[in-house]
């Protein structure tokens, strides 16, 4: 099977959740990067090798990934930076069900289930000669292509409440975003995707003390006056009084308080108001509501 993607999409993500969904949840699910590893490495890393089988090698050998693998699922990630020799013999592995440690001549029999992921563009890479055309065909039985998160915006308020509630949990913080910064958060491009999104909300939960996240503690390109505009395009250009405007935002930041802390109570001991007051503004209609 084949995940495309992306750098940062979340195509190890979907290989773990394929690996739950499947008959072998039970088993392991081995995560390798092929990017990672050096060439010099990667077949002994991949395929093991046996006692004394090269210069620096384990007496008592070493099993590769794929036999660790053995009933489970084996995760390799960035399959397009395997060098063609290697895909060579992952091709057998694929074709064969089966191993030959380095050093041996012996083939064993490993039953992993294999999935795949790139960022790359496999079909090009079969044109340039860069990557082999039959284990392409082999590996794109099944495919998965997850959209970069920029084509998807609105996934992006709920991954990012999602990675604030993961994180306030982990450093026993109280936060929640504004939704004039979940907008904001929808019109970035996040060139990084799910994993630009995740840290960036890692830091603002790291270094906030709370309670509400507002644009202007997003990263300063983020949260610019002429982002605040695309999504408010009449907050700088409408002539409205100063106080009707601040009046808004204020019902606004009340609100999510509210929904942060559970009662108005607590929010009036926090911010050294009375319940009365926090009421009143609260039920304040909307300047140029109807």
């Amino acid at each position: 099977m084949l995940v495309l993607g992306e750098t940062g999409v979340g195509k190890d993500v979907m290989g773990r959740m394929l690996h739950n969904l499947s008959n072998r949840k039970d088993k392991i699910f081995l995560k390798v990067d092929c990017g990672g590893i050096s060439e010099s490495l990667i077949e002994s890393e991949l395929f093991g090798y046996q006692p004394g089988a090269f210069t620096g090698a384990s007496s008592k050998g070493k099993a590769g990934y794929f036999e660790i693998a053995d009933g489970g699922t084996i995760f390799l990630d960035e399959i397009g930076e395997l060098p063609l020799t290697m895909q060579t013999r992952l091709l057998r592995v694929l074709q064969d069900g089966e191993i030959v440690r380095i050093g041996s001549s012996i083939p064993r029999k490993i039953d992993a289930r294999v999935i795949a992921a790139t960022n790359r563009d496999l079909a090009r890479c079969v044109e340039e000669g860069t990557f082999r055309r039959d284990l392409y065909y082999r590996l794109n039985v099944a495919s998965v292509r997850i959209p970069p998160l920029r084509e998807r915006p609105d996934d992006i308020a709920p991954l990012a409440q999602h990675f604030l509630r993961m994180y306030c949990s982990k450093y026993h913080k109280v936060l929640a975003f504004m939704d004039i910064t979940l907008d904001l958060l929808r019109t970035h491009p996040w060139p990084g995707n799910v994993r630009e999104l995740q840290n960036m909300v890692h830091t603002l939960a790291i270094t906030l003390p709370g309670p509400l996240i507002a644009p202007a503690d997003l990263p300063f390109h983020m949260g610019a006056k002429e982002n605040i505009a695309s999504v408010y395009p009449d907050i700088f250009t409408t002539e409205r009084p100063l106080k009707d405007i601040t009046a808004d935002m204020e019902r606004d930041f009340l609100t999510k308080a509210v929904e942060v802390h559970g009662s108005i109570q607590k929010v009036a001991k926090m911010f050294n108001v009375s319940r009365t007051t926090i009421f009143r503004k609260l039920r304040q209609p909307a300047v140029g509501a109807e």
